[in-house]
């Protein structure tokens, strides 16, 4: 039973991790790229070129850590014994 719970909670860790990751990196690609708007076509290109894997490692990065952090809380939760108080 503890090791069906501790693949549980590590797989719904895990897989939390990754799409927030994902959707993290995606937003903050897409706010830091905003900056670059006022820019003429070509120095819009070259400014999106330099700010997106920075923006995508600081967005995944933190993306990874919480959603691997909250999805273990929740597995926790949800696979804890219920007990009578």
């Amino acid at each position: 039973m503890i090791k069906k719970r501790i693949l549980i909670c590590t797989f719904l860790a895990l897989s939390c991790g990754f799409f927030s990751g994902l959707i993290a990196g995606k937003i903050t690609v897409t706010l830091h790229s905003q900056r670059c708007q006022n820019q003429s076509w070509g120095f819009k290109q070259m400014c999106s070129a330099l700010v997106t894997p920075g923006a995508s490692w600081q967005g995944s990065t933190a993306g990874l850590w919480t959603g691997t952090i909250l999805g273990a809380f929740v597995g926790g939760l949800i696979t804890r014994k219920s007990s009578d108080w």
